[in-house]
Parts: structure tokens; C-alpha cells; sequence
């Protein structure tokens, strides 16, 4: 390639698993995370967001997640996600919320709720606690039971997948988009010998190859660093905030201890 892409760049990632040209890809992805958890493979979905490359060229603020919708009418929500921060789990819960609350139109009841799935990709680390990379949250009581079977949320830890051997497609995913932007068409490995593979492959190259996607990729990429170093300085400002505020309330206490031993001292005095 003449040039490096990473495919965890928004754009490039709308376009691996947003874009009608790349419908398998999407439907292959969903398969290979959501398996387990559906009756029956995917064999079909209507794009709801479909990339379109104008949208990303004249505005910064453009959708930049994956929704369908299959022939049961189950949603699907895909986001990349590439700075971890504190509210980020409120954000992914309320998203989750929001995409399953907006099935019900004006006179439909509650019957009507199919299940949504949320995937997230996750580029840094987000739970600290342990070293798993996928993550599955349904709703369910202290003893382990699902409240329902609609769908749930999957955090997949680009930071911690450390997998060697590439032997399932959800590992060969996960590698292509931690690994993605240190590959060369012309000379790919073992792992990335399959036909999907290959194809989103194809797609990072056209971004690398035409003048007019590699623009939109490094007009993105320079928006989404700006985003980050934003978000990072106003991670430690609020940390700064905090400590200051601490210190303060520290010295405060001292304050009023010295003014204590102050009055002991004065009523000792005055026996």
C-alpha cells in the first residue's frame, strides 16, 4: 500500500462494516461475535446508516457507528471507540437505552421490542480489573438470571488481545483491527488468508491508494486527534480539580483541628 491505514479510524471503520459494498463483511462480523447467541447464522441485513463518503469530507460531527437490522427485525449497533474515559460506561449504556427504546413508533406497544445488540471496540483500555477482551453484559438478578432475552452489550478490548495463534473469526477480526494499520496487501500473513479478510483488506487499500479517500482519512484522523488531546487535557484538568479540592478541604480540617487545640488550650489556661 502507499500508505498506512488504520482501520480503527472512524471512517475507515464505517466503511469496513457500513457501506453496501461491504454488507458480507458486516454480516460475517456479526456472526462471528454473536454466534452463540443467536438460533441461527445471519444470512442478512439492511444497512440503517449506510457510509457515505461525502458525509464525512463536509462534516466532522457525522454518524460514525454501524446500525442494521435483520429479517426479525433484531437491531445491531457497532462503534469504535478510541480514548477510554470515565463516563465512557454511562455513554455506552445510554446508547444501548436510546437505540432499544426508539423501535416503538406512535400506537406500537411494548410487545412489539425486538432484541439489540451493541458491540463496542474499544482501542484502550477500559476495565482495569482484569485482563479478559471480550466483556458481555446482559440484565440479570444476583443469582446469575437474565431479565429477558433482548439483546445486550459487548466490549471487545482491542488493548488486551494478546491471542498468538489466530484460530477463530472473532480473534481473526480483532487482530485485523488491532494490527490493521501495520499491514501490506502485497505481503499478508497466514492469519489474513480468507476471503473477508482479503476483501477488507481491499477497502483499507482504496483508502491508502485514491487521492480523494486517503484525504478524507487523514482530514478524520487529524480531527480525531484534536478530539483526543482535548479530551485528555480535560481528563487532567478534572484531576487537578480534584486533587486541588482535596487539599483545600485537608487544609480546611487542619484549620479547624488548630482552632480546637486553640480553645482546649484557652480552657486549660483558664481553670
Amino acid at each position: 500500500m502507499q500508505h498506512s491505514i488504520d482501520p480503527k479510524i472512524d471512517c475507515v471503520f464505517k466503511a469496513l462494516l457500513g457501506s453496501d459494498e461491504n454488507r458480507n463483511l458486516l454480516i460475517h462480523f456479526l456472526n462471528a461475535f454473536l454466534g452463540q447467541e443467536l438460533a441461527e447464522p445471519l444470512v442478512w441485513v439492511d444497512i440503517l446508516n449506510p457510509y457515505n463518503d461525502k458525509e464525512f469530507l463536509s462534516d466532522k460531527l457525522s454518524i460514525v457507528d454501524v446500525k442494521a437490522k435483520d429479517s426479525h427485525e433484531r437491531i445491531y449497533q457497532i462503534e469504535i471507540q478510541l480514548v477510554s474515559y470515565a463516563s465512557l460506561p454511562a455513554r455506552i449504556l445510554y446508547n444501548w437505552t436510546d437505540v432499544y427504546s426508539q423501535q416503538l413508533k406512535s400506537g406500537q406497544d411494548y410487545g412489539q421490542l425486538k432484541p439489540t445488540y451493541s458491540i463496542w471496540l474499544l482501542a484502550e483500555n477500559l476495565l482495569s480489573d482484569d485482563s479478559q477482551y471480550v466483556h458481555h453484559y446482559k440484565m440479570r438478578d444476583e443469582q446469575g438470571r437474565a431479565f429477558g432475552q433482548h439483546g445486550g452489550i459487548w466490549l471487545l478490548a482491542l488493548s488486551k488481545f494478546n491471542v498468538g495463534q489466530v484460530e477463530r473469526e472473532d480473534q481473526r477480526w480483532l487482530k485485523f483491527f488491532k494490527d490493521g494499520e501495520q499491514l501490506n496487501d502485497s505481503t499478508l500473513p497466514d492469519w489474513m488468508a480468507t476471503q473477508e479478510m482479503k476483501q477488507a483488506m481491499n477497502t483499507l487499500s482504496a483508502f491508502s491508494e485514491k487521492e480523494r479517500q486517503y484525504f478524507q482519512y487523514q482530514a478524520r484522523q487529524e480531527y480525531l486527534r484534536q478530539q483526543r488531546t482535548m479530551q485528555s487535557e480535560l481528563e487532567e484538568a478534572k484531576k487537578a480539580k480534584t486533587v486541588a479540592l482535596q487539599e483545600k478541604d485537608a487544609a480546611q480540617q487542619r484549620e479547624q483541628a488548630a482552632l480546637a487545640e486553640i480553645e482546649r488550650l484557652k480552657a486549660l489556661l483558664a481553670r
